[in-house]
């Protein structure tokens, strides 16, 4: 057998942070894949020593996009190291506050990060791709023009419901600190139906409750056929690629759940392989066998957990860790969260062909279509003049969790609190867990999975699928390693 030919891919252009992938190319495919966060920030360490209240300024910071995203998760574990819970007001404030951001990154995504590839010179010959490049080139498609001024409008919300983005301090763990008027709530209301204007008019050309209600993929092809709109482009796309059946990965899903409600969640937490599973916490284990942290004997739960980072180390290749569920490689993300849900499309998807890049994407604008509107449920439910936000006293040695959803999937914050400062303070973001390096097991992570496999050449250009399989999962990389 011939020896694979090894080629570098990076850096990544449209994506948040550094990314380099490695790939062992034999006989036209790509053997196996490397995936390497080659920057290393270390905010884990920073926040030691520091006052617990410190991790509400610091930990947006790891990223300008998810920066919100961050927030939550941090003011959980300190509400959860405290033992309180929200008032009504500041837990519909924060579930507001959180899906700001995340719609606005599923927006910025599809339109600003993925299909630009679509107009590069490789599908010249495609019959979609004069229009597709007028509509999506990098900087100068006719869609940018639209979309962000929408986008831009669509976050003055987070102007009033947190003050300014990013890095807001108003998510706190007793609620919010932000509290609305009756005048700033019919402003939310507007902003709301301008932004749902634009999906119904420009991305769906339907009503977003129509799209919702699609439960298969025969109902999206039949639903494809019968108007415009940005994702109908998309699916014809998909459907002469054959995206569908491109990138699968672990068929393992993952999602800690998303945006309390008075009962549950609207997003639930749980894990789908074969059918639905109970989430257990307890059984993640972050694995540093192949990363550039000092080893302290077999994987740890990252409450015990520990990020000493190691220049040189033998085997290590990324600075990104590999967690497990149970000692599986699972995928998060939007996908993971519908399926979860139960979604109908979501699962079907799944049922014909697996995760796959155009399953991902239809799961991202899918849950547009679901969380909009309920938004407009929660805005109507806020009453002005009640409680927003309640004190949140520590003790001097506690522990706590924080466990949400970002737009790119599941984010845990892990605290432990001694003699009144962080002892220990560790994250696991959703791009660790889809971009993580090979375990002490040898199992490659879920970008390494969905890489193998694809047609490749040992030398000239690179297949474009290599780049809509690593934008599929939408990577942000300083979140990664923050």
């Amino acid at each position: 057998m011939n020896e694979p030919t090894r080629r570098i891919v990076g850096p990544f252009n449209r994506v948040e942070g550094d990314l380099e992938i490695s790939l062992d190319i034999n006989a036209g495919r790509v053997q196996a894949a490397y995936v390497n966060s080659p920057l290393y920030r270390g905010f884990e360490q920073i926040l030691q020593g520091k006052e617990p209240a410190d991790a509400l300024t610091l930990v947006p910071r790891i990223c300008g996009i998810c920066s919100v995203a961050q927030s939550a998760a941090a003011a959980l574990a300190l509400a959860d190291a405290a033992g309180i819970e929200a008032p009504a007001n500041g837990r519909l404030a924060a579930n507001l506050t959180l899906a700001a951001e995340n719609m606005a990154d599923h927006l910025t995504h599809f339109y600003l990060f993925f299909m630009p590839d679509f107009a590069r010179s490789d599908y010249a010959g495609r019959s979609w791709h004069a229009a597709t490049a007028e509509r999506f080139r990098a900087t100068v498609g006719s869609a940018a023009n639209e979309v962000l001024p929408a986008r831009t409008r669509f976050m003055h919300m987070m102007g009033l419901l947190a003050g300014k983005w990013p890095h807001t301090l108003a998510v706190q763990p007793g609620g919010s600190t932000r509290p609305l008027q009756g005048s700033e709530v019919y402003r939310l209301h507007r902003i709301l139906r301008e932004f749902r204007g634009f999906l119904e008019s420009v991305t769906f050309g339907a009503r977003l409750e129509e799209v919702a209600a699609l439960d298969s993929r025969d109902a999206l092809s039949a639903w494809q056929m019968q108007g415009a709109g940005d994702l109908r482009r998309f699916l014809a796309i998909a459907d002469d690629l054959d995206l569908w059946h491109l990138g699968r990965g672990t068929d393992r899903f993952m999602s800690f759940g998303c945006y309390a409600e008075e009962e549950g969640r609207l997003l639930p937490s749980g894990v789908w392989h074969d059918g639905a599973q109970a989430l257990d916490i307890a059984t993640i284990r972050e694995d540093i066998s192949h990363a550039w942290y000092a080893a302290a004997g077999e994987a740890r739960h990252p409450a015990q957990g520990g990020t000493v980072p190691v220049a040189e180390k033998d085997g290590a290749y990324s600075w990104c860790k590999a967690p497990r569920l149970d000692g599986q490689v699972v995928e998060t993300g939007a996908l993971a969260r519908q399926v979860i849900a139960g979604h109908p499309l979501a699962r079907d998807m799944v049922a014909r062909d697996g995760g796959s890049v155009a399953a991902r994407v239809v799961a991202r604008l899918l849950e547009l279509a679901i969380v909009i509107p309920a938004m407009e449920r929660w805005l109507a439910a806020i009453v002005p003049g009640e409680p927003w936000c309640i004190p949140a006293p520590l003790a001097d040695d506690t522990t706590g969790a924080g466990l949400i959803e970002a737009a790119r999937g599941s984010l845990g914050h892990w605290l432990t609190v001694r003699r009144g400062r962080i002892h220990s303070y560790q994250i696991i973001a959703p791009t660790t867990w889809n971009f993580s390096p090979r375990d002490s097991e040898g199992q490659p992570g879920a970008l390494e999975q969905a890489l193998a496999g694809l047609p490749a050449s040992g030398e000239g250009a690179l297949p474009p699928a290599i780049h809509h399989v690593v934008r599929s999962f939408d990577p942000c990389m300083v979140c990664t390693v923050h």
